[in-house]
Parts: C-alpha cells; sequence; structure tokens
C-alpha cells in the first residue's frame, strides 16, 4: 500500500487542530501525560507549540480535571481521539499551582477523618491513601482488604461532611505497595515504586522460582 500524505482536521470542543494523514491514518499532535510519579502515561491532543517534555499542565479527562506532568511529545495515530473530549486544557498556572498545594494538605486532613469514621464503623479495610482531583468534583479513598466491604454507610457519611463526591477504591497490594513505597527483598526501592508503570499479571511458578511466598 502506498503511502499517503495530507492534512485533515481534529475537532475538539469546537476548536481545530491541523492532522497529517501518514499511511492512510490520521496522525495528531498528542502529549503524554503522567498523573502519578510512578504511573501510566495517557496521551491527549495538544494545540501550539509552547508545551515541552517536563511541563506541568492541566487536563480535561473523563474524572474532571487533573493535573499532570508532560512525559512524551509525539505523534500518533489518533483514531480514538477522534471520539472523545479528554484533551490538555493548559499550561499549569501560578493560581494552579496554590489549588494543587492546598489539595495536598487537604487530603493528609480528610485522610486522617476517613480514617477516623472506618474505625468508627468498624469496617475491615486498610486505608492506604486520598486523592482530591484538581476541580475537588471528586475525593477518591484507596484502601486494601481481605474481601468485599459493604461501605454504602461510610460513603454517605462522607459525602456529607466533604461537600463532594466520594469514591472508595480497593486496590491490591502492589498497588498499596507503589502507593506508600519500601524496600524490596533484595534491600533496593520497590521496583513497584521506582519504575513499573503497569503492573503484569504474576504467575505461582514465578513466585517459586524467585523462592517467594506464595502469600501476597
Amino acid at each position: 500500500m502506498q503511502a499517503v500524505y495530507g492534512f485533515g482536521k481534529l475537532n475538539i470542543e469546537n476548536k481545530v487542530v491541523l492532522t497529517e494523514f501518514k499511511g492512510g491514518r490520521i496522525m495528531a499532535n498528542v502529549l503524554g501525560v503522567r498523573f502519578r510519579e510512578v504511573g501510566k502515561i495517557s496521551y491527549y491532543p495538544y494545540e501550539g507549540g509552547n508545551l515541552s517534555v517536563g511541563n506541568s499542565v492541566i487536563v480535561l479527562t473523563k474524572r474532571g480535571l487533573e493535573n499532570g506532568t508532560v512525559m512524551i511529545k509525539k505523534n500518533l495515530s489518533s483514531e480514538v481521539l477522534l471520539t472523545t473530549e479528554e484533551r490538555i486544557v493548559r499550561k499549569t498556572t501560578v493560581k494552579d499551582s496554590e489549588i494543587i498545594q492546598q489539595n495536598r494538605q487537604d487530603e493528609k486532613i480528610f485522610y486522617g477523618i476517613c480514617k477516623k469514621k472506618i474505625a468508627e464503623y468498624g469496617l475491615k479495610m486498610k486505608l492506604v491513601g486520598t486523592e482530591y482531583i484538581f476541580d475537588r468534583s471528586k475525593l477518591i479513598f484507596y484502601f486494601v482488604a481481605e474481601g468485599r466491604i459493604d461501605f454504602r454507610n461510610l460513603v454517605r457519611e462522607l459525602a456529607y461532611i466533604f461537600k463532594t463526591r466520594i469514591e472508595l477504591r480497593q486496590i491490591g497490594v502492589r498497588d498499596e505497595a507503589k502507593m506508600i513505597g519500601g524496600l524490596g527483598a533484595c534491600g533496593k526501592p520497590l521496583c513497584c515504586a521506582t519504575f513499573l508503570d503497569n503492573f503484569q499479571s504474576v504467575s505461582v511458578k514465578m513466585a517459586k522460582d524467585q523462592g517467594l511466598s506464595l502469600n501476597p
């Protein structure tokens, strides 16, 4: 098949971004953004050339407005981007930075309140972390537990206290290790907390080969 070169349009909320057809596919300027220090990189369309790797940006995602860091700048196939409104809104401003700092401070306070409420309800769950979405539209609490937990009453009370949408998300032991960090059996910082941005399945055979306990 002969490569096709040309230009098309990628519409994002009445804004037009010039895109290039290459090899019969739509190519668009996108930025790879990471929202956590060792998190998965997600790609979003952008306009202009004033953003570069390392810049802090505000991104419209499915969860709302979030703050992230530009990790990659390149052209990618944008077939998926054509069907979504997710995009990079702007480079982080001084006012945005103040909001982010305030959110981080509030997360510590909210963590303590939620932990106290969990104890009051006698729920068998371990609170691991708290995340406040940049635009304060949602407050997420991450926890680990042996099985399923009925936390409906807890969610209702937290929503009443914080006056925002509340989400309690159960995570696995590797996600917990990623959030709190620590040292591995090798004496070095845990891989999942330093460079692994996506977890692959670990089989029993793999654990046995490394002489690890089969208990997570």
